[in-house]
């Protein structure tokens, strides 16, 4: 195997393979730093720890590159091409900051808090967050489109309630991915076939024996969750959250506009970024017009006009946050967030995250690694799950889900066409065990997206991602036991019948 770069005509396109040890010892060490950030930091650790793991992992990758043949410039390159394919995803978290900061001035995240703690039962509401989320996914295809909008709204909710903001985004989670993996709009559901070699529908249709076990376990574990929910708001202080929401804020379904305006733009395949600042501008006119004395109150400073403070407000919200003052502490902590000052933390953890895995790509160590484990795998059962260990641990690595279809899609297409497996049990175990895992890594761009929403870590929202965690449990399951796996033989026995 040799490792070859983008350029032909670059001295380093005859480099032979790395040895398995130089592969290994860089993600060794990266290992060890990040059990070491967990273990001081715990919680924290997303909040500079990881990023400093990464840094000198990076650097001991770098000496490890240099050794095998790669000159600096040329790792240089590929640390700067890595980065920039994360730019769509850095602009986008910062957009998720100002976005959430004009949603609360305009009184958007406020109407949605109001009319769910109006409507919504808490006995049925992980259940019914689950179900809303997967609907409104599958319709636009778009996992982060439906979290940082519905998901955000319901999210609140909960928190109002005083129920458990763990359960309910992992309920927003699971139910976004499954709706994102099965919808023929989404990105990684016509990614994974392309990659594979298969056709887009056959595709959905394989995955219903993969997604549809998992999503109905989901939906039984949250109805289960909620059966015992208590409610720590009692009724007063429920109507008294209520109150206060109408006396800071004009509550009213046309303060909706802005989500709805969202999911409209990601149904007609608008970009992410153009359609989360199209809707920032949406809650910006809506907040002059409509929130006017919050502005004013918020933005006070002598010697300015009604009109320049409003003017103020509005722009602090957009970098720097909304900042709640209501007599309820609850409240103030929910609204008391956004701002794409907010989001420069997650931004350090993707590019950091970025440069370990592109120096381990341009390297070839990641290509070693997974050829590898490729050896381990010498049944069908085996092969599936390999395949599931490498989506999920190019998650870890190269932070990044197309990656953790892209890459291990490639490698192994020819080891299945080999075992005559066809190209839609491939692209199956791409999204079983790449899509779905991305949002339970912490410095994943998913990982990063969804706690910059939530304001959560992915350590705590994790385990009630109970999606996202079964899909790869069920794809080795039926790889172990050889069910619902198609082979090309299948296939050509069917052509010759027909």
């Amino acid at each position: 195997m040799l490792v070859t770069t983008e350029n032909p005509k670059s001295s380093e396109a005859t480099i032979p393979a790395p040895p398995l040890l130089d592969s290994f010892i860089p993600l060794g060490f990266l290992i060890i730093l990040l059990a070491g950030s967990v273990y001081f930091f715990g919680e924290d650790s997303t909040a500079g720890a990881t990023q400093v793991a990464f840094f000198f992992a990076s650097g001991l990758a770098i000496l490890a590159a240099v050794k095998n043949g790669h000159s600096w410039k040329e790792i240089e390159t590929s640390i700067t091409k890595g980065i920039s394919v994360t730019i769509n995803a850095i602009l986008i978290l910062f957009m998720v900051g100002a976005v959430i900061g004009s949603w609360i001035v305009s009184g958007t995240v406020p109407t949605l808090l109001y009319y769910g703690l109006k409507l919504i039962d808490p006995n049925i509401f992980y259940i019914s967050t689950c179900i809303v989320c997967a609907f409104s996914a599958l319709c636009i295809g778009s996992s982060w489109s439906v979290i940082g909008t519905i998901g955000l709204g319901l999210f609140g909710v909960a928190n109002s309630l005083g129920i458990s903001s763990e359960i309910t985004a992992g309920a927003i989670i699971s139910g976004a991915y499954f709706g994102d993996k099965m919808s023929p709009l989404s990105d990684t559901t016509n990614l994974a076939p392309a990659v594979a070699g298969t056709d887009l529908f056959t595709h959905i249709g394989n995955m219903i024996w993969t997604t549809i076990p998992a999503i109905s376990i989901a939906l039984v574990a949250f109805w289960y969750l909620g059966l015992d929910i208590e409610v720590k708001s009692s009724p007063n202080e429920l109507n008294q959250k209520l109150e206060y929401l109408r006396e800071f804020f004009n509550v009213g379904l046309h303060l909706l506009i802005p989500p709805l305006l969202v999911l409209i733009l990601a149904l007609m395949k608008f970009p992410a970024f153009l359609a989360m600042l199209l809707s920032s501008l949406s809650g910006i006119v809506i907040a002059v017009f409509f929130q006017k004395e919050l502005l004013i109150s918020f933005g006070t400073i002598e010697n300015l006009s009604d009109m320049e403070l409003i003017i103020k407000g509005v722009w602090t919200a957009l970098f720097d946050g909304y900042s709640a003052n209501t007599p309820d502490a609850d409240l103030n902590n929910l609204l008391s967030r956004g701002g794409m000052a907010d989001i420069r933390n997650n931004v350090w953890l993707v590019i950091s995250a970025m440069m370990f895995g592109s120096i381990m790509e341009h390297a070839g160590f990641l290509q070693r690694l997974i050829k590898g484990m490729m050896s381990l795998a010498r049944s069908t059962g085996s092969l599936i799950f390999t395949t599931v260990i490498t989506c999920i641990s190019v998650n870890i690595v190269a932070a990044d889900q197309f990656i953790s279809i892209v890459l291990p899609g490639r490698l192994y297409q020819l080891e299945y066409r080999k075992r005559k497996l066809g190209p839609q049990t491939l692209s199956r175990t791409l999204e079983d065990a790449g899509t779905v895992t991305s949002p339970l890594i912490p410095w994943n761009t998913c990982g990063v997206f969804i706690s910059s929403v939530f304001d959560l870590t992915a350590f705590s929202y994790a385990p009630y991602c109970f999606f996202n965690l079964l899909c790869p449990i069920i794809s080795i399951f039926y790889g172990v036991f050889n069910f619902k796996l198609t082979y090309t033989h299948q296939r050509e026995t069917l052509t010759r019948t027909t």
